[in-house]
Formats: C-alpha cells, sequence, structure tokens
C-alpha cells in the first residue's frame, strides 16, 4: 500500500502536509494543496479507513442526495463529489429521491440517527426549512440548489444571472423572438430563477416574449424539450432562437429542429444550461451556460472538512462561478 510518506516525496511537501490536505485542513496553499492531490492520485493512495474511524469515531462515509441520477448535469456532479472524496479519503455514497418530500425527509431523518454518515450534501426539491429543523442531524449538512436552510451551509448557481447572459447572447446575435423551453408552474426554485432571468434579459433589450414562446414543459428530459418545439414550429410562426433550461432539453430540441427542416442556427439559434458533455459532440455542437461543477463539489467538501475538523464558523451561501461556452447551435 501507498503510504503518506512517499505521497509527500512525489509531492515534494512534509508528510504533516499531506495529512492535512487528505483531512481538509484549510492553512494549506492552493499550489500545494493541489500538488499534494494530484500525487494522490497518481499513486492511488487511500487512507485507511479503519484507522481513521477508531482515532476520529468517524465512518468515512459521506451521503450526498439528488434529484435524478439521469440527468447529465447530476450525473457529472456526482463524479466530481466521488473524485473529491476519493482525494480526501472519504466515501461518497449516492441516493436518488426523484424530487419526492417523503423521500428527502426519510433520508434526512436517517442521517438525523446518527452513525451512518460523517455529512450529508443534499440537492432537495420538495424539501423545506421546517423538515430540516424537524429532523436536525448532529452530522454537518450542506444544500445544493435553490433551498436555503438558514443555519446551514449552501452551495448554490446564480441560475437568474446565468440565464440572463445566456439569452443576452442570443440577443446580441440579433435574434428577436427567444421562445424558453422548461417552464413549470410547480414551484420548482431552478425553473422559477432561469425563468426570471430570461424575462429579465428580454425587457433589457426591449423585447418580449413571442406569442406562445414560453410553453408549459413537462420536464428537463430530451423527449420535453423535443415535444416542445415541435409545438413551436407547428404554432405556424416558430422563434428565431430557444433558451433551454436545461442541455437535455436542447439536445432534443435540436432534433425536433432538424425534423422540422431547421437548419441550427442559421434559421434556429439553441442555447442550452448544464454544459454536459453530449452537448459538445452534438451536431451541431451546443451552446451552453457551464456552472463549474467541480468548484461545487471542493467548496462543499471543504466546507464538510472545516467542520469535521472542529472550526467554529457561521454558515455560509457559496456561488459557484459559471460560464457561457459559445459553440455552433448559436453560431459559434
Amino acid at each position: 500500500m501507498v503510504t503518506r510518506r512517499e505521497v509527500a516525496a512525489a509531492a515534494g511537501v512534509s508528510v504533516r502536509t499531506v495529512s492535512n490536505v487528505v483531512n481538509g485542513f484549510v492553512h494549506v496553499a492552493e499550489p500545494t494543496r493541489r500538488r499534494v492531490l494530484e500525487a494522490v492520485e497518481q499513486l492511488g493512495y487511500r487512507p485507511s479507513e479503519m484507522a481513521r474511524s477508531l482515532k476520529v469515531g468517524r465512518t468515512g462515509l459521506i451521503g450526498l442526495m439528488l434529484p435524478d441520477l439521469e440527468t447529465p448535469y447530476f450525473a457529472e456532479l456526482t463524479r466530481d463529489f466521488v473524485e473529491e472524496g476519493a482525494a480526501r479519503g472519504f466515501t461518497v455514497v449516492i441516493d436518488q429521491t426523484d424530487g419526492d418530500l417523503e423521500r428527502e425527509t426519510s433520508l434526512l431523518a436517517r442521517a438525523a440517527r446518527g452513525g451512518l454518515f460523517d455529512a450529508l450534501v443534499l440537492s432537495p426539491i420538495a424539501l423545506r426549512a421546517d423538515d430540516v429543523t424537524a429532523r436536525l442531524p448532529d452530522s454537518p449538512l450542506v444544500f445544493l440548489g435553490e433551498t436555503d436552510v438558514p443555519g446551514f451551509d449552501h452551495v448554490a448557481i446564480d441560475n437568474r444571472e446565468a440565464a440572463r447572459v445566456a439569452v443576452r447572447h442570443l440577443v446580441e446575435r440579433g435574434h428577436r423572438r427567444i421562445a424558453a423551453i422548461g417552464w413549470r408552474d410547480d414551484g420548482n426554485g431552478t425553473v422559477e430563477l432561469r425563468t426570471a432571468g430570461y424575462l429579465a434579459a428580454l425587457e433589457e433589450a426591449g423585447l418580449a416574449v413571442p406569442a406562445g414562446g414560453m410553453p408549459l414543459t413537462g420536464g428537463f428530459g430530451r423527449r420535453y424539450g423535443a415535444a416542445v418545439l415541435h409545438s413551436l414550429v407547428d404554432g405556424g410562426d416558430p422563434p428565431d432562437a430557444v433558451f433551454c433550461f436545461s442541455d437535455s432539453l436542447a439536445l432534443g430540441a435540436l432534433r425536433a429542429a432538424h425534423d422540422a427542416g431547421l437548419r441550427v442556427p442559421d434559421d434556429l439559434a439553441v442555447v442550452g444550461f448544464d454544459d454536459a458533455e453530449d452537448g459538445r459532440y452534438s451536431v451541431p455542437s451546443l451552446t451552453s451556460v457551464s456552472p463549474d461543477k467541480r468548484w461545487i463539489a471542493h467548496t462543499a467538501f471543504t466546507r464538510i472538512a472545516r467542520r469535521l475538523a472542529g472550526e467554529d464558523m457561521p454558515p455560509e451561501t457559496l456561488v459557484a462561478p459559471f460560464r457561457l461556452v459559445v459553440r455552433e447551435s448559436s453560431g459559434g
């Protein structure tokens, strides 16, 4: 087995520095931390879970609760969490809730009973602050997504601003009939924020939502994107651009545009959200909002590690950076 001494030698640091990085202590310079993590990965070093559990009374398990593992965004985010956890000596245990309140509260209650997870990362849909405080666990909690529970760390995406940037890009490319695919009326916070960003960009440009340009969408999958775009085209006055609330919706829209004989981006520009790998290889390749998923995983684990180390710090809402990756579907 690879030892910490071997990792230290490969990274050119002390054994104590390796221990600090693996255990998530914050007082390590970022270039040093990255050098150690690279050595950890290259050498295949894994801390002894049994030894650590006996020493600190922990399981070495981090729970990751996500609504939908089929969605490319969550699948890629899961990979980043697993890799970040492995580099720090944790095993990530994943469960899917389908956004169901009973499922979300059940998983939270299991964590609250103690002993199963050292910490829990949750991306809830139906769960609200009162549900959390009624089942308060002893282990650290980090929330992802739009549910901000007072008293707990929250790692989020600025969905409103990201959507505004995406739609502004379409406006700057000369599009004037910009529809949105992804709107729902079920109180989904992500949908509400992306809708607000879409509307704000149109208002800034002096544009209105085209007639029928914000149709109700049944979900975030490809089939919903295809169905909605077919309905927009069949309506007789199709948009010249669409902003899709997920890459899966955008990929479905690309297929429907092809079926309808529309050239992308000449007849119809398409922008997605998530920067999933599939969109980079579609024809045409997909312009998309790219949240920094690795940053989200690293930041969530850093908050967990600091709390497990006993650091007394106030809860924070930390907002991930994003960028718009312009590709062929909008003329890039």
